[in-house]
């Protein structure tokens, strides 16, 4: 054994100083760069929440609901030992110097937080101090941000609702706003027992109530099953390991985005490992033939190239652990404005991910070759001709495919996802092949009159070196794909998205409303000149039960339906269809709401939660339950920005219920000021900035998807190893073909635009397929996701064509000009 490590080990350095080893170790570097940078990334995140969570939670479990909660919560956590805390958390405007802004209010007890504390100070550049507890009777905390928007300091004052507070002391850290992703508003914090004097928790309030509870992990343990067997509908059981503050959705998100495009790129970089380490052996099969000629074992040679080999995956795999460390800062900088928190240093876990992958991805495709290789006869030696594939060959390609979907499995976390990775490829891989085939052999008719020779030696090149060409019309296909996605196409979208805004589209909603303050309030949009609105009804209501059945989170495996039926839905009657909205399924209600109580539901919703046109609904109406059939599914125009509703009922149906009324209107800047005195005057209404709210949701959409182009380059870069294995595969047998058409007259300007329109074509093909796959995944991503209607572009089948054929025949010059230069006489006496 020692003798065959020396000798593998010379042998190593042999073919690495030969140059043989370069393209195997490059396409493993970049396949494990992509896959840790994100691993890096995605575990620096994940152990800055783990390590905060009962900070960002401020206790070790929360029972939360909105509405407030039972009594006998309390009692139950306090019979077990635990310190437990209320609070109340609800938008509200915040006025101060005939300014207002939507803040964040947070309404606690004496005993906030259980966990962590709250750090505050004088003035908002200032060191803060950690605090137990509430504000005192009358003062407000606030944060820098609401500081800034109503320029306030220490000792000012400002109205919330029906009360006037002084504000205390600037927020500089707040256990549940360490992480966030899209702030709705400014923070204030308060004194639970100053809430029932501002009148904001009245009918239509959007308030949050929650137990915070802390103490021995057994006795947490006892209080949530306690609460889990008496949970109430709506009712959500938050801990630790779940509470993420507002960033766990959206980073979650993010992290599948980089997992797919790290999954990309390793899957393209495995093309390129395949076929370097095919043509590693097989260039090796002379000197297997040899060795095997003297009396070495198939075992013996199993290992001598497979030491090589795994020598090899260790190393390349390393460097793509560094390249991935050094990666990961770019993305964590991307992410500088989204993750409001120090991230910690580099773990060693996703390192050791990586040389796991790196080696395995590796040594599953040397398999098959290591496995043929015992398999070559000695007399390769006299006759080349005699080589056979091993049977025990079929095994091996067998386990390579179960270790590489393994592999992809595990590393994307997630067996949809995997699978879907997986069933692209395979796809991608058949429909490529299928195309390919299918315009090869047209062009093959169209040059077979005779004319055009250089194509017609170019197409016969792409239809003889068919694996070859398969493979390399997959991984550029891919490359020249994710381009186009990332530029052309996003761009498009975003063009249409923003077209499909009217060019006064309502940029303000006002919310809360009392059914009395409608009349007043119009009256005052129409002495401001502020234009007409129209108010809408709405009454909260909990979806119990479908058909008669009750319905729970747990009876839904999707995650927006879980959501959708832990939380309240906003109802509203209207005799009226309104603009925007179009029936898809069922009729809508006769005039005057004749034919009895009934719904009209938003068709995605409908879809998501399994609803049909004729099921029954059941909604819990302030404690009162409201049942009628569906007769309508609508589709929904969300982004006109009016007032919706996913759920409609016919007049007289809930107007018996407590409601609050809703509306949008489009306010030009200068008017503003109108706008703070109708807060003033209204101070229970709640505005919203929805072009404030859509700018931060923007920002994030731009951060992620700048990771995901930097992740994507990854992709690009081993689609380059992929082409440049694929030309060193047939190395020899274009040297062969150049020097036999030169032996027989042919020039090297001729061979030379043969090479090149060999590798122009399929740089053309590839950026083809490219062109119609990104199309395909354009109108996918535009109608699942945005809700537009994606035709594709022209320029899209332009650039796609043209810059494959140009890309992919530049990328070849270096080894087309390595053909011609080699004297013919050398390469038929090495080759011949």
């Amino acid at each position: 054994m020692i003798a065959t490590l020396r000798l593998a080990s010379r042998l190593l350095w042999r073919e690495w100083r030969a140059g043989e080893l370069y393209l195997i170790a490059g396409a493993l570097a970049v396949a494990v760069a992509g896959v840790t940078a994100v691993g890096f990334f995605s575990d620096r995140v994940n152990r800055a929440l783990d390590a905060q969570a009962g900070q960002l939670l401020g206790a070790d479990l929360a029972l939360s609901w909105d509405r407030p909660l039972p009594a006998d919560a309390v009692r139950a956590a306090r019979a077990l030992g635990l310190a437990t805390a209320g609070v109340v958390q609800f938008p509200s405007m915040a006025l101060a110097g005939g300014n207002n802004v939507l803040a964040e209010v947070k309404a606690v007890g004496d005993s906030y937080p259980l966990r962590g504390a709250v750090q505050i100070a004088t003035a908002a550049q200032q060191p803060g101090r950690n605090m137990r507890g509430a504000p005192r009777r009358g003062t407000v905390w606030i944060d820098s941000n609401l500081q800034a928007r109503l320029g306030l300091a220490a000792g000012s004052t400002l109205e919330l609702g029906d009360a006037r507070f002084s504000v205390a002391a600037i927020i500089t850290r707040q256990p549940d706003a360490m992480i966030r992703i899209v702030n709705l508003g400014p923070r204030l914090m308060m004194n639970r027992a100053d809430l029932p004097a501002t009148g904001l928790t009245g009918p239509g309030a959007r308030a949050r109530h929650q137990l915070l509870v802390a103490g021995n992990a057994a006795a947490v343990a006892q209080f949530r099953d306690w609460a889990g067997t008496h949970r109430q509908p709506g009712q959500r059981i938050e801990g630790t390991q779940g509470q993420r503050g507002g960033a766990q959705n959206a980073l979650e998100r993010a992290e599948r985005f980089l997992g797919l495009a790290a999954l990309v790129s390793m899957a393209v970089a495995a093309m390129a490992i395949g076929l370097a380490v095919r043509r590693f052996m097989q260039r090796h099969l002379d000197a297997v033939a040899v060795m095997r000629s003297v009396g070495a074992s198939r075992r013996r040679l199993f290992a001598l190239y497979g030491v090589q080999l795994l020598a090899i995956g260790l190393l390349a795999s390393a460097a793509g652990c560094v390249i991935g460390i050094a990666a990961q800062f770019v993305l964590a900088q991307l992410a500088a404005s989204v993750v409001k928190t120090a991230l910690p240093a580099p773990g060693w876990l996703p390192l050791a991910q990586g040389m796991i992958s790196g080696t395995a991805l590796l040594l599953a495709f040397a398999l098959p070759a290591l496995i043929g290789a015992g398999g070559v006869p000695p007399l390769r030696v006299l006759r080349r001709d005699t080589v056979r594939p091993a049977a025990a060959g079929v095994a091996g390609y067998a386990l390579t495919a179960a270790l590489i979907a393994a592999l992809v499995l595990w590393q994307a976390g997630d067996w949809k996802l995997g699978g879907y990775v997986l069933a692209g490829f395979a796809g991608v891989a058949l429909a490529g092949a299928v195309l390919a085939a299918l315009i090869v052999a047209a062009l093959a008719r169209l040059t077979a009159n005779g004319r055009f020779t250089a194509m017609r030696y170019g197409i016969a090149g792409i239809r003889r070196r068919g694996a070859a060409t398969l493979m390399q019309t997959v991984a550029l296909s891919v490359g020249i794909m994710a381009i186009l996605l990332m530029t052309l196409v996003y761009r498009d979208l975003m063009q249409a998205w923003q077209h499909n805004l009217p060019a006064e589209a309502p940029n303000r909603f006002l919310i809360g409303v009392q059914p009395d303050q409608v009349k007043p309030i119009e009256a005052f949009f129409n002495a401001h000149r502020l234009g007409a609105v129209t108010f809408y009804p709405m009454v909260r209501g909990r979806l119990t039960a479908i058909n008669g059945r009750k319905v729970t989170s747990a009876d839904y495996a999707d995650e927006r339906a879980q959501h959708l039926i832990d939380r309240e839905f906003n109802l509203s009657w209207a005799d009226a269809m309104q603009a925007g909205n179009r029936i898809v399924a069922g009729q809508w209600w006769q005039p005057g709401g004749r034919g009895g109580p009934q719904f009209s539901m938003e068709s995605g919703i409908a879809q998501t939660l399994g609803i049909n046109v004729g099921d029954k609904l059941t909604f819990d109406v302030a404690g009162q339950p409201v049942s009628a059939r569906v007769t309508s599914l609508r589709d929904v125009d969300w982004d006109s920005f009016n007032v919706n509703f996913f759920v409609v009922a016919p007049p007289g149906m809930l107007n018996a219920y407590p409601a609050s009324y809703i509306t949008s209107f489009h306010l030009a800047a200068a008017r503003l000021p109108a706008l703070n005195a109708l807060i003033q005057a209204y101070p229970n209404v709640v505005a919203i900035d929805v072009g404030a709210i859509l700018a931060q949701v923007r920002d994030v959409m731009n951060r992620v998807t700048q990771a995901v182009s930097f992740v994507f380059l990854f992709t690009l870069l081993a689609g380059v190893f992929m082409l440049y294995a694929a030309i060193a595969g047939t190395r020899d047998e274009r040297l062969l073909d150049a020097a036999v058409m030169r032996a027989l007259g042919a020039r090297r300007s001729q061979i030379l635009r043969m090479q090149w329109l060999e590798f122009a074509l399929l740089g053309a093909l590839a950026g083809l397929l490219a062109a119609a796959g990104a199309t395909v995944a354009g109108s996918w991503v535009g109608t699942r996701l945005f809700h537009l209607a994606y035709g594709g572009s022209p320029w899209l089948w332009v650039i796609g064509v043209a810059g494959g054929a140009l890309g992919v025949a530049l990328a070849a010059a270096p080894a087309v000009f390595a053909v011609v230069r080699t004297p013919p006489l050398a390469t038929l006496r090495r080759l011949g």
